[in-house]
């Protein structure tokens, strides 16, 4: 029998893990990218065989093909991508691939939203593993499931952050567990309207039974609406409202089950700063303990975690400033949470990207009340920065463009003894640097060469 053929394209890491899952399993591999050369591929596929179409327009290499499997970033309505389709060829992404050849036994608990993935993933995953559960934390995290996905076992546990952008495309992909933190607006660029956003982001749901669980934010009136999508069991999650789930009472966060109240730890405990990582936690909890994970295990991990890279991240202090990095934040509510985190006044460095989501950067200028002292702004984002500030009436904004070492040095002219500098672009970092990662590392060099 003739082997079939797939077609990987985008040869990021998660089509570098498409195409060895797929080699494994018997097809022959086509890579593609818009790219025609990338550093290291050749070695990231020197175990596998594969035809490369590095550079190639995918239109011109669709005959004979019987499966193509797109990069996040490659929205499947591209006339390529529905070429394919109307040529019978079924077109997925990188998690729905991996999805197909993990153990369907495994226990998929899922975490989506606009804002908080990373965190909330990276925290429950280290709840399930002190749990005593073998655990693969994986998906937009930046570990692709298909580099996993012939190791998932019966029983395993996979925390699995999930985008829009990787749900537009899946099929059978089924979340055991389903939790949305929250919606606001990001990737309109992408989908067109928030209304298709908000669509994509639904899709979490699209195969959940009676047997599983979604786990949703009370306090988002859009995330709330998502209880009628869903067959799955309810938990609900919530800093205003004492609900059946995860709550705060008197500042302590609260598990109800079946009418019976848990404390497990007073917020203060946290070590992870800001009401946003307080609906984290509560997130988190409410997958763990929905569950069965023990409550000591519970308490232990949120009483130790001390957050993820990148993330409102404490580098250090230099004659009295304090630095801090959030590259992490990719849209303007993001960086609207991390502002609210800031105890003291502060210098925010924006922008820093030469990729347009067509945001509103107003909300952002709004939140600023006495907490911003001044804005260092960069890229392809500067005009929509600088109309908010003459929305809001924000005079003290320097644009700097000659590089991220240029704009620390503005920032730290800005700033004196007892102010923060705060790098949260509210933008991605594509076309300045190759992903948030490496903008927040070269950012954490720069202030250590200070």
């Amino acid at each position: 029998m003739k082997a079939k053929t797939a077609l990987v394209v985008g040869m990021a890491r998660s089509g570098i893990g498409s195409a060895k899952l797929l080699y494994k399993n018997g097809y022959r591999v086509i890579i593609n990218d818009v790219k025609r050369e990338i550093p290291n591929l050749a070695e990231a596929l020197s175990d596998i065989e594969y035809d490369m179409k590095l550079g190639v327009d995918p239109m011109e290499l669709l005959d004979g093909v019987d499966l193509m499997v797109l990069s996040p970033a490659i929205p499947i309505f591209k006339p390529f991508a529905i070429e394919a389709q109307n040529r019978g060829i079924e077109v997925i992404g990188e998690i729905e691939l991996g999805y197909r050849y993990a153990s369907k036994n495994a226990n998929f608990v899922c975490i989506s939203g606009t804002n908080g993935k990373t965190t909330s993933t990276t925290l429950t995953g280290e709840i399930f593993k002190a749990s005593g559960r073998r655990t693969y934390v994986l998906g937009n995290i930046g570990i692709p499931i298909t580099e996993y996905a012939s190791e998932i076992k019966d029983g395993d546990t996979i925390v699995v952050e999930v985008a829009a952008l990787q749900l537009e495309s899946i099929k059978e992909f089924r979340a055991n567990t389903a939790a949305m933190l929250n919606i606001s607006e990001d990737h309109i660029n992408r989908f067109g309207s928030m209304e298709k956003y908000v669509a994509a982001k639904e899709r979490i749901f699209e195969n959940q039974s009676k047997s599983d669980i979604a786990v949703l934010n009370y306090d988002d009136e859009c995330v709330r609406n998502m209880a009628k999508l869903t067959k799955a069991r309810i938990v609900w999650f919530s800093q205003k409202n004492e609900v059946d789930g995860a709550f705060i009472r008197d500042e302590r966060i609260i598990w109800r089950d079946s009418g019976a109240d848990t404390e497990i730890i007073h917020t203060s405990e946290l070590l992870i700063p800001g009401r946003h990582n307080v609906e984290n936690a509560l997130c988190c909890t409410a997958c763990a303990a929905s569950n069965g994970v023990d409550f000591d295990t519970i308490r232990k991990v949120l009483r130790e975690f001390k957050g993820v890279e990148h993330r409102i991240e404490f580098i250090c202090e230099k004659d009295g400033i304090q630095y801090f990095n959030d590259s992490k934040a990719t849209n303007p509510d993001s960086t609207i949470r991390a502002i609210e985190a800031m105890n003291r006044p502060t210098v925010l460095i924006l922008g820093v990207g030469e990729y347009d989501k067509q945001s509103d950067f107003t909300p952002v200028f709004r939140a600023f009340g006495d907490k911003i002292i001044g804005v260092v702004a960069s890229g392809i984002n500067v005009p929509a920065i600088l109309k908010a500030a003459r929305r809001t009436g924000f005079r003290n904004i320097v644009i700097e463009n000659r590089g991220l070492k240029e704009m620390v040095l503005a920032a730290k002219e800005m700033a004196h003894e007892g102010t923060n500098i705060l790098l949260s672009p509210a933008a991605a970092s594509w076309g300045m640097f190759r992903d948030f990662e490496e903008r927040g590392e070269v950012f954490r060099e720069i202030v250590r060469s200070l």
